[in-house]
């Protein structure tokens, strides 16, 4: 899956991956609905650095379509609820374990 990462670029991770991606994307999802801004900072930090860490960059010339694009870590509570797929999924989508 390719995730764009706002103002980073692009980043390939693996299936392998997504299972533990999404608990992430829980935990900054829970931060939101409680409006916690610090919770919320800690989350979308663990969430984009384990696109880092696990995801492959692409070079910027790279034309590749993304299938997620995910917040940069200065985004706001209010940038990141309007990013949100649908009620309850998170930035994430879920995938079976």
């Amino acid at each position: 899956m390719i995730m764009r990462v706002m103002g980073e670029g692009q980043f390939q991770v693996g299936d392998d991956h997504l299972n533990h991606l999404n608990q992430l994307d829980d935990e900054l999802l829970t931060a939101l609905e409680a409006g916690d801004e610090e919770r919320f900072r800690v989350s979308l930090g663990k969430l984009l650095a384990a696109v880092r860490q696990y995801g492959t960059p692409l070079p910027d010339d790279s034309l590749e379509p993304s299938d997620l694009i995910l917040p940069n870590v200065e985004a706001t509570i209010t940038e990141v609820t309007a990013m949100l797929r649908g009620e309850g999924d998170g930035l994430i989508p879920g995938f079976p374990d």
